[in-house]
């Protein structure tokens, strides 16, 4: 489990620092392009969240074909997940050209939304080429190769600081583009990591076997029809996670300016420390994967223990550090001398320690939602993450905050909730499938064959 997923843990970090990178080389620039910057991220994000659903449907379904040698079946999986990425970039590029009038109807300043359209404008193109990273990195993992999917991911970080220092400040001779600059950086910097990762496995000699790319332009419509049943449920959930942690922002703006900033800052500093979550959630999905395809129910469930109690250890873990450094942390945002750094540093505290409070059940839920994709079972996790976090998360939040009067605080409770719900229900899901062999999601082929 560790040999997996600590090269995952990395890989996710450095993911993560790419959005870092952007947002302080953007508050060097400029307040306008970085606010800019800032909005179009968060739509980027919210459509490159969905569209990743295909990479984590890619992830099991590999692994549990590689296991069982079928080749064909790995390389129509993956192939396919390609074929999705692009397909669904492709569906969605309008909505990035005509983003503009959206930002305005949507209440955001002129300015802003002049800027901000701008921005998707050029950074939508590269919505394809890091949706199909994605896809090689769940392909690659699932084979076992986590070490070139950390390195690829460390390299794109320098890449884009470069680049952004090129076109964000018009440097070597090019135009000064600001948030501009940023999306061109970004469009350039998944291009560069495709590029990488397609070399990468076309070419390395272990890998050839599977010819990803042979005839790649052949509809697979069978193999089609699977990864977006896997996918699209995946997406789903994905996006209500994302949906209630953005509503809550939207929630804090309400509490006023000082608020929202330290609650900016508290959801920075564990988006962080989640990325530790997703990365041993996707080493939990390989190797759930792997034991389904050599119909290994006593493995599974071995995999199953040593990725839940690792996740234990990972949450009490970043509870202390919460708990201890929470100052630290929080007031490396602000500047020394910034005159609301008296209030929005105890806020900002008080939040992490309320976080401190929801790390069992924030890693449990990503935890379990990984061991479900490790056996294929989607749809009904959709549903369990959608009425968790909307119909009792959001729902709970608002009632501590606005009718209890706790405000930020009961925000956050609220998420407490909602992630406590998710991660008991879903971990019930997975114990019971796994205490039932033969099960529907322990089919492995039309013949209905299971173990």
């Amino acid at each position: 489990m560790l040999g997996l997923g600590l090269p995952l843990v990395g890989s996710h970090m450095a993911q993560f620092g790419l959005h870092v990178t952007d947002t302080i080389m953007l508050g060097w620039y400029g307040v306008i392009d970085l606010a800019a910057g800032a909005l179009g991220a968060t739509v980027f994000f919210a459509f490159f969240t969905f569209g990743s659903g295909y990479a984590n449907a890619v992830m099991p379904m590999v692994a549990t074909a590689a296991a069982r040698d079928d080749e064909t079946e790995v390389r129509r999986a993956a192939r396919m997940g390609l074929w999705l990425s692009i397909l669904y970039a492709l569906l969605v590029l309008p909505i990035f050209v005509s983003a503009e009038p959206i930002l305005l109807a949507l209440g955001q300043e002129a300015e802003v939304s002049t800027l901000g359209g701008a921005y998707l404008a050029i950074v939508g193109l590269g919505l394809a080429p890091a949706l199909m990273v994605m896809v090689l990195k769940a392909y690659l993992a699932a084979l076992g190769r986590t070490q070139v999917v950390l390195w690829v991911t460390v390299a794109a970080v320098f890449v884009n600081i470069f680049f952004n220092w090129v076109f964000i400040f018009g440097n070597l001779g090019v135009a000064e583009m600001g948030a501009r600059g940023a999306a061109v950086a970004s469009v350039l910097v998944q291009l560069f990591t495709l590029g990488v990762m397609l070399a990468y496995a076309a070419w390395l000699p272990a890998l050839r076997r599977y010819a990803l790319l042979v005839r790649f332009w052949r509809p697979d419509w069978a193999a089609l029809r699977a990864v977006n049943a896997l996918g699209l449920p995946i997406g789903l959930a994905m996006l209500a996670e994302t949906g209630m942690f953005a509503a809550s922002a939207v929630m804090m703006g309400w509490l006023g300016a000082q608020t929202l900033a330290a609650h900016s800052i508290a959801l920075e500093i564990t988006a962080m420390f989640f990325m530790i979550h997703m990365g041993l959630s996707n080493a939990a999905t390989v190797l759930v994967g792997r034991a389904r395809g050599r119909r290994d129910m006593p493995g599974l469930r071995a995999a199953a223990r040593a990725s839940v109690i690792i996740s234990m250890a990972v949450a009490v873990t970043t509870m202390g550090i919460y708990l201890v450094l929470g100052e630290v942390m929080v007031g490396a945002f602000l500047s020394p001398d910034d005159p609301e750094r008296a209030v929005i540093v105890p806020l900002g505290v008080t939040l992490l320690w309320v976080a401190a409070i929801f790390q069992l059940a924030d890693g449990g839920q990503a935890m379990a939602m990984g061991l479900l994709r490790g056996i294929q079972d989607t749809k009904v996790p959709m549903v369990i993450a959608a009425v968790s976090y909307w119909l009792i998360g959001i729902p709970a939040g608002y009632a501590l905050a606005f009718q209890a009067g706790l405000q930020g605080v009961g925000l956050w409770l609220g998420l407490v909730v909602g992630l406590s719900v998710a991660a008991v229900a879903l971990m019930l899901r997975f114990w019971r499938a796994v205490r039932t062999p033969g099960g529907p999601f322990f089919s492995l082929d039309p013949a209905g064959r299971s173990f």
